[in-house]
């Protein structure tokens, strides 16, 4: 018998947060580094928890170099060869400390894992990426990562509820992507009817992880700064963008132009445009989940990275944390039924 959960779940888009009184006199004295310690790797992570999605078109070398410089982190794309990220670390080895080798379930995808491990063993992060985190095989990957690689933090996702959060903790890894349908070019809530409103997802989900000693990602639904800002109030400890970080000079994705205009193209991973390229097309039992989209040219990331990082330092002003850390504890979110005043549009 079908059953309905009457609380009302929440979005970014649903929520502003109040301000408090604050002895901060700038922007500059916010600090932004985190340093968290994994419950079942006990290793340490030290730096801004912003994350790249691990896509074709921004979990990249490129885009690893330019974050690197502002201590973020990126999980890499899996279609890299062991060729490519051996070159990449001998090129920037200060970069690897900050990235996540990205794979599938499949024995193929652990197999090349394991090959790019062994070949660059600094990388100390594996994301174990799929867009549904609830099947059986899913949690028995985990679990087999974590048997084979000990010593390595374990990213592992999507989800959006507690319980297969601290399944998913319990059975090896550290860290929890959270998110069902709510990135930009992804189509799964209209294709599927699946899905969570994200800030009552990092809600729900943060308070699980959090009593087990784990970690979790916010992945998708940022569409300006202060969604990374509601994100970390919520209580997530990393947040993960793609859309965001597309369209840039050191995005991928083909530069495309019409009447005079540069666009780069972006697209889901689950899209037609990715299956095309990496599958030899969408199989016959399924259907495409993602979109490709055209993102106007942006230019420098660095500009936009400046933008996310200083609009986060202005909220922790506006409610007085002085550290990232205590975000999530100076927040009270009021709903709201309106955010902007677009009479002159949506830009700025």
């Amino acid at each position: 018998m079908p059953r309905i959960d009457s609380e009302v779940k929440l979005d970014f888009k649903d929520v502003l947060f109040r301000p408090k009184r604050s002895t901060l006199k700038s922007r500059s004295e916010v600090v932004l580094e985190r340093e968290y310690v994994f419950r079942n790797s006990k290793k340490t992570y030290k730096g801004v928890p912003v994350m790249a999605a691990n896509m074709d078109t921004t979990g990249t070398f490129e885009i690893a170099k330019a974050f690197h410089e502002h201590s973020l982190f990126v999980c890499m794309h899996k279609h890299y060869t062991v060729e490519q990220w051996v070159q990449f670390a001998k090129n920037n080895p200060e970069v690897i400390k900050n990235v996540a080798v990205s794979s599938g379930t499949s024995d193929n995808d652990f197999e090349k894992m394991s090959a790019i491990l062994k070949a660059v063993p600094a990388v100390e992060f594996i994301c174990i990426d799929v867009a549904n985190g609830y099947s059986e095989h899913f949690v028995h990957y985990v679990r087999k990562v974590r048997q084979n690689f000990e010593d390595r933090t374990i990213i592992a996702g999507n989800v959006v509820t507690g319980e297969m959060v601290e399944e998913l903790i319990l059975s090896g890894a550290d860290i929890i992507k959270v998110g069902i349908g709510p990135g930009s070019v992804c189509t799964t809530r209209k294709k599927t009817g699946v899905g969570y409103p994200q800030l009552s997802a990092v809600l729900e989900c943060a308070d699980a992880a959090h009593g087990l000693g784990g970690h979790i990602i916010s992945d998708g639904g940022c569409t300006c700064p202060g969604d990374f800002s509601k994100a970390f109030g919520a209580g997530a400890d990393f947040v993960m963008a793609g859309g965001m970080f597309a369209g840039h000079d050191q995005s991928g994705g083909d530069v495309v132009e019409e009447n005079g205009k540069k666009f780069k193209l972006f697209y889901g991973m689950s899209s037609s445009t990715a299956m095309d390229k990496h599958s030899g097309g969408v199989a016959n039992y399924r259907a495409s989940e993602g979109k490709t989209v055209k993102i106007p040219y942006r230019g420098d990331l660095n500009n936009t990275i400046r933008d996310i990082l200083g609009g986060v330092r202005s909220t922790c002003t506006y409610v007085g944390a002085g550290k990232l850390k205590e975000l999530s504890k100076r927040t009270t979110f009021i709903r709201v039924t309106q955010q902007l005043n677009t009479i002159f549009g949506n830009e700025g």
